[in-house]
């Protein structure tokens, strides 16, 4: 367990998971929000956020990677050996999604990109994580199924935590970095 991926649909946890896990192994962090995104939701080319990840993919031997962006699969899971999937009932990702909203807050995302949430993105738009949340989650669960069992991915171990309880237990039970 040396290479890390932790998916999971919005709201999940992701990222406090990963940055935990990553602290508890020494690991390096990676996350992908912060490769991706870039100043006022405006996203890298597709071709230039790949080659960022593949960047700090091949220059680690350890780390954690936050995040699942599908398009990326090809490339971040050729290095990975493990996948982590938080799989979480419906109600407590819209809940935390619902929770965490960082627009009351006015916390800035992704370093020094300057991109905030708003009250009005959050909730009454369509680009609303709340909306796509719901609009996902069923068919990213169908799709992380699937790919446990896909033979393209048979060099990784798929664990599956389905609670906060399980993954915290996991947590716990990690053995302290060598």
């Amino acid at each position: 367990m040396n290479r890390i991926n932790v998916i999971g649909t919005s709201g999940s946890g992701k990222t406090t998971f990963s940055k935990q896990l990553a602290a508890s192994l020494g690991y390096t962090y990676i996350e992908m929000d912060a490769l991706f995104w870039q100043q006022n939701w405006v996203h890298k080319e597709r071709a230039v956020f790949q080659a960022d990840l593949e960047k700090q993919l091949s220059e680690n031997a350890c780390w954690v990677l936050d995040g699942d962006y599908l398009s990326s699969e090809h490339l971040k899971w050729q290095y990975a050996d493990t996948v982590i999937w938080l799989d979480y009932p419906l109600i407590r990702t819209m809940w935390r999604l619902m929770k965490r909203s960082r627009s009351i807050s006015k916390e800035v995302l992704w370093g020094q990109t300057g991109t905030e949430e708003s009250f009005r993105r959050t909730f009454f738009s369509k680009d609303s994580v709340i909306l796509w949340g719901l609009r996902k989650y069923k068919s990213n669960k169908k799709h992380y199924q699937a790919l446990m069992i896909d033979k393209r991915y048979t060099h990784i171990e798929f664990i599956h935590l389905p609670s906060p309880h399980v993954s915290n237990a996991f947590l716990a039970g990690l053995k302290t970095p060598h």
